[in-house]
């Protein structure tokens, strides 16, 4: 339950998937995630490395191996999703 209330954190799922495309510095990833304020994105970087997901190295913040092991954990929900929004962009089962 409380990696489900970490996760469940606004813009925690967000900086995970930024940080498993590529490491960056805090302003960089405060570009990626468009509408993130400051004060938030450090309470996320600081919640997600104090549960060591997440680790600072070189003015980057990069995934460690366990928070990498997390994102290919979520994969399949990922696909799921993907295909869920597909299922409900269409007409409803009562539309048809």
């Amino acid at each position: 339950m409380a990696a489900l209330d970490l996760l469940g954190r606004r813009w925690a799922l967000r900086v995970l998937w930024e940080l498993s495309q590529a490491p960056a510095g805090f302003r960089e990833l405060q570009r990626r995630c468009e509408r993130m304020s400051s004060s938030v994105l450090s309470t996320r970087l600081d919640e997600l490395t104090e549960a060591r997901l997440l680790a600072r190295r070189d003015d980057e913040y990069r995934l460690t191996p366990l928070g990498a092991e997390l994102v290919t954990a979520l994969a399949p929900l990922e696909a799921w999703s993907e295909r869920w929004a597909e299922e409900t962009a269409g007409p409803t089962e009562r539309d048809a």
